[in-house]
């Protein structure tokens, strides 16, 4: 059963016989959840109008049964002549992605910026995992908070190979290792898949990486030669400071190799709605058509909610580091 609440101050109004449609989405790299919800708008005998004003600070919270999936301030209403609203609300992450500072860390984990960050905006945080690599410098000026977490999640990678993600779930935001929390459930076609889309793209691949230093020189490079041979030489040029050892470097191009050395592989699959189903999470996936049978990572995540039905669509990647079957 849905619910969906409209909340001012410490109020909650449940507007949830008012709702005529509901899509709640994400994608990993973007920073907050979204909803946008359609409401009837108009005097009826037995129902009132729903009162919404984003000025006043107005959230929305909505439930699947006794699971919040949603909370988030409401960024935009719409109303017109057809006598519905539509509003547009997302969660905590969107206070990330539009508050700006200049930050300087020097020998900090993720996990400590990720907290100095809460920190400074006065955000509560909720579970938050340690992520041990500590990164010599971080300067970035005049940007996103969420701009310098992705920077430090994605410098922790490069060194490590650990997936991190960060998601706001019932007003805290949580920093989270990627693999630890895969939700394996299993879709199928004939089951609960009704459509699906498979892709391989050589955008963006990269065959040989150079290192230089702060002159410039460089002072290693590695290249997949029989790649080469088949598609041509594409080339990433990245700056390492003199502190990078020849294993550190190797160990850093490796990274590169491991997210850029392959032909991207996409799966679209559209089918009956799971509300655990979402970016940052796995899913199993069978399609014998595709001789698919395996476990991949959700990038994007579109789940729309009717009165009587709960249906999604979800763009994955292949999950090379966690295994396959098939």
């Amino acid at each position: 059963m849905v619910r969906f609440l409209i909340v001012r101050g410490t109020v909650g109004y449940d507007v949830t016989q008012c709702f005529e449609s509901i899509t709640w989405s994400g994608r990993k790299g973007a920073a907050p959840r979204c909803i946008k919800a359609t409401l009837l708008d108009e005097e009826r005998a037995k129902q009132k109008r729903v009162l919404v004003d984003c000025g006043e600070g107005d959230q929305c919270v909505l439930y699947v049964g006794k699971q919040e999936l949603f909370r988030g301030i409401i960024e935009s209403h719409t109303q017109g002549n057809h006598k519905k609203m539509t509003i547009t609300a997302y969660d905590n992450l969107y206070y990330l992605a539009n508050n700006r500072d200049s930050f300087c860390y020097s020998n900090q984990t993720a996990t400590q910026i990720f907290q100095d960050c809460m920190a400074r905006t006065g955000m509560t945080a909720g579970e938050v995992v340690d992520t041990a690599h500590v990164i010599p410098e971080l300067p970035k000026a005049k940007t996103t908070y969420y701009d310098v977490l992705l920077d430090a999640l994605s410098t922790t990678y490069k060194a490590t190979g650990c997936r991190y993600y960060i998601s706001s779930e019932c007003g805290k935001v949580h920093l989270r290792k990627r693999a630890e929390h895969a939700m394996q459930w299993v879709l199928e076609v004939g089951a609960n898949i009704t459509d699906y889309e498979y892709t391989k793209s050589i955008a963006g691949i990269k065959t040989r990486v150079r290192l230089l230093s702060k002159e410039d020189a460089v002072v290693y490079e590695e290249a997949n030669t029989a790649l080469e041979e088949k598609i041509g030489m594409f080339m990433d040029v990245q700056s390492v400071d003199d502190t990078y050892n020849e294993a550190q470097m190797k160990e850093l191009v490796q990274s590169v190799f491991e997210e850029k050395g392959k032909p991207a592989r996409t799966l679209k699959v559209s089918g009956i709605g799971i509300t655990d189903a979402v970016s940052g999470g796995c899913v199993y996936v069978a399609i014998p058509h595709l001789g698919i049978k395996r476990t991949f990572y959700i990038d994007e995540d579109t789940h729309t909610f009717s009165r009587n039905s709960h249906k999604m669509t979800l763009k994955l990647n292949f999950a090379d580091d966690i295994g396959k079957a098939g």
